[in-house]
């Protein structure tokens, strides 16, 4: 049995959760997530908590259990505390602003790079090279920041470009004479 799933997850006040026969939705003061659970995973609710358990005893099937509550237990803490994540830009003249749904972002090309922000995704830019992006899906604000970090990725060599902000970039020798 996965022992991810054994541990419920605890649903705290001002947090409401609806089960729809396979569909497990939150809302929450962040916003509202909902997710499609998998044929063999069972969910469960009661007294404030949620249980997985798998409908058979089949590896992939309590696999899935431990899958399943890890992610509803993400958009849980999505809810309530949200999530963010931190990019930084390294380089002479690499700049960034945030203009309401739109991220404007000066990375060294002849031309500036505007990225359309997704729906529930807010950008902050406490300086010109840092980037917050918070939001409630986890995923979602993984994917944003891997999409904003991959327009240009940090190279070896000075270590210019975007990168996370605890990220450590490898850095190679100058070819020698």
């Amino acid at each position: 049995m996965s022992r991810i799933a054994n541990n419920p997850v605890e649903v705290p006040t001002g947090v409401e959760v609806k089960l729809d026969g396979q569909s497990v939705s939150v809302k929450g003061a962040k916003g509202a997530l909902a997710h499609e659970v998998h044929g063999l995973v069972e969910v469960s609710e009661s007294e404030g908590k949620l249980t997985f358990a798998a409908r058979d005893n089949a590896k992939t099937s309590r696999a899935l259990a431990g899958t399943t509550r890890a992610l509803v237990n993400n958009m849980v803490v999505g809810v309530t505390e949200g999530f963010e994540r931190r990019l930084e830009l390294q380089g002479v003249g690499y700049r960034a602003q945030a203009r309401g749904k739109k991220l404007n972002l000066i990375l060294g090309f002849s031309h500036p790079v505007q990225y359309a922000l997704p729906e529930g995704i807010e950008v902050e830019t406490p300086s010109q090279t840092e980037i917050v992006i918070k939001g409630a899906s986890k995923q979602l604000v993984g994917q944003v920041a891997a999409e904003i970090r991959k327009l240009r990725p940090p190279e070896p060599y000075k270590g210019k470009g975007v990168r996370y902000a605890n990220e450590r970039v490898r850095r190679k020798e100058a070819k020698k004479k």
